[in-house]
């Protein structure tokens, strides 16, 4: 994959977001979009919906190296982000332990669903 876009109320206030909270950096507007590039050289264009316009709720998950986990899990932290341990929201403040691994979720500014995990998740078939 090379990139997709994330619709948003506010591209740059979204891509801000979440850039801070993995570490990285929010890049220069280009027409519509405000890129935040991943580790693994995809992109994420956030990209504004017209006001009044539905916006659908998308889920992204953020598979991390164990190490890089920390350092987002205390930005969210010091952000006051909230975050679960669960989709659901029924364990709030908590983060998980699945697969062996950790993880976290947490909404962004236009409400979709962010997950960051350490482990993928087994074989579901």
């Amino acid at each position: 994959m090379n990139h997709t876009i994330v619709p948003s109320r506010d591209n740059r206030e979204s891509a801000e977001f979440l850039a801070a909270v993995l570490g990285l950096r929010a890049g220069a507007e280009w027409g519509p979009f405000v890129p935040v590039e991943l580790s693994n050289g995809v992109t994420l264009d956030f990209a504004s919906v017209p006001p009044g316009s539905p916006l659908p709720v998308q889920h992204y998950a953020f598979l991390v190296p164990e190490e890089a986990f920390d350092g987002i899990f205390a930005r969210m932290r010091a952000t006051g982000t909230d975050f679960y341990a669960d989709p659901y929201k029924k364990q709030p403040g908590e983060i998980n332990h699945l697969h062996g691994g950790r993880g976290v979720y947490f909404l962004d500014p236009s409400g979709h669903a962010m997950e960051v995990i350490t482990q993928p998740y087994g074989d579901a078939g």
